[in-house]
């Protein structure tokens, strides 16, 4: 991790410097572009095949039964329960707040016009697996999905052998309809073309991400949540920032995988140098501290000579997450325009809003936060618009139709009022 002092940059330097790793998706689509071929040809047969050959599973039945989860549920700890508890009641009445109202608007005599909002009715939720069973994105998936009114939520996640308890917990503690032991491309192909459900929720590695991008361009496949990439924090601290508080945000970032990125971006030289030895500090005494050096390869301190500065550059670079570690955030806060999710003050670290703050996780990466939000009650449902119109407010908006229409040369369009109109 290098200290980067951004007025002695030139503009090729700088544009430079907020370029994210390149995720090379060429060979991976390639790669799994069979594999998803294979299972819309042969549905679960071909499931079973790639989540032996991929996931190493033993039975030929990936449907995990109720009884298995409640089993494993049981197994969990007193002290993990509470937590999750604690989780679940604060996403659910953060997220209970978003659900949307219709409305109906007389836009002109005789014409009424409204929007309604309806469910999902069948949703896929992949679950990454691998060395950190991330339950905790389960519940960031499958509580907004229930709040929505989804009739059908399904979840696929590669846990291997034995599901882990707190997973299963998460999993009969939101009523999971059917839940199956596949990961990777695999286990979108399935949701896609063998469960058909009509949208995936879900991060993942580069085969999932792919995976996901294919199904949603294919005829038979369905809509997913959002483009992924690495996730990443970016944090804005003044001189009055606590070094070891920042480090801490930066490592349980940098903790993710080795594609993920750690920014901080401040204007005092002495906390950007005391941030800089405290991250070595903290670093040998995590677990996952080899992960963490990998991501920490390409992450920055960058050192400006004002705050707006920093600002700048963070709703250039779009970050996940952003962390204003700040002692008057007021006075910035109508300059943030690019975030996925924002945490302000020394006491809002990023953990609170991965876990059980009530905000969701499943965040937008990799600069799409310039346009895209993070999943909400509202990803899970689809507005429908309708119209009503009486004869007179047919009369009344007529001449503009019949117009525009002409105009644009659409002559069926102008006559499929004209005929209403001589009756």
């Amino acid at each position: 991790m290098k200290i980067i002092y951004y007025n002695k940059l030139t503009k090729k330097e700088r544009d430079k410097l907020l370029r994210r790793p390149a995720i090379k998706t060429g060979d991976v689509y390639e790669y799994i572009s069979p594999v998803l071929k294979d299972i819309k040809k042969y549905g679960m047969k071909a499931v079973v095949k790639y989540a032996r050959k991929f996931d190493n599973a033993k039975n030929k039945n990936l449907l995990i039964s109720k009884n298995e989860l409640e089993k494993s549920a049981g197994q969990l700890d007193g002290r993990t329960k509470k937590a999750i508890e604690t989780a679940v009641n604060n996403i659910t009445r953060f997220h209970k707040l978003q659900y949307p109202s219709g409305y109906r608007v007389e836009t002109m005599p005789g014409v009424e016009c409204s929007r309604t909002f309806i469910p999902i009715e069948k949703v896929g939720l992949y679950i990454p697996g691998g060395s950190a069973v991330l339950f905790s994105t389960l519940l960031m998936l499958a509580i907004p999905a229930r709040i929505a009114g989804s009739e059908k939520i399904i979840v696929a996640s590669p846990v291997g052998d034995k599901i882990e308890p707190a997973l299963a917990y998460a999993a009969c503690k939101l009523r999971i309809d059917e839940f199956y032991n596949v990961g990777g491309a695999q286990a979108i192909g399935m949701l896609a073309f063998v469960n058909k459900v009509d949208k995936i929720f879900g991060p993942g590695n580069q085969f999932v991400t792919a995976a996901k991008s294919l199904v949603s361009i294919d005829p038979e496949g369905c809509a997913i949540d959002m483009p992924a990439g690495p996730s990443e924090v970016l944090v804005i601290a003044d001189k009055n920032g606590d070094p070891s508080f920042i480090a801490a945000d930066l490592l349980s970032q940098a903790e993710h995988g080795a594609d993920s990125q750690a920014l901080l971006i401040t204007d005092s030289e002495k906390l950007a140098e005391r941030v800089y030895s405290e991250i070595q500090l903290q670093l040998k005494k995590l677990p996952r501290r080899e992960t963490a050096r990998k991501a920490l390869i390409h992450s920055k301190i960058i050192v400006v000579r004002k705050i707006e500065t920093a600002f700048e550059i963070s709703n250039d670079y779009a970050p996940e997450h952003l962390i204003l570690n700040l002692k008057s955030f007021s006075k910035y806060k109508r300059l943030v325009k690019n975030a996925g999710s924002v945490f302000i003050g020394a006491y809002s670290p990023e953990s609170a809003g991965d876990y059980a703050s009530g905000t969701n996780h499943s965040l937008p990466t990799y600069g799409y936060a310039k346009s895209y939000g993070g999943v909400n009650v509202e990803s899970f449902m689809k507005s429908v618009t309708f119209q009503k119109l009486s004869k007179r407010g047919l009369s009344n908006l007529a001449p503009a139709i019949i117009t525009m229409a002409e105009k644009e040369n659409l002559h069926a369009h102008a006559n499929a009022v004209k005929i209403r109109l001589k009756k």
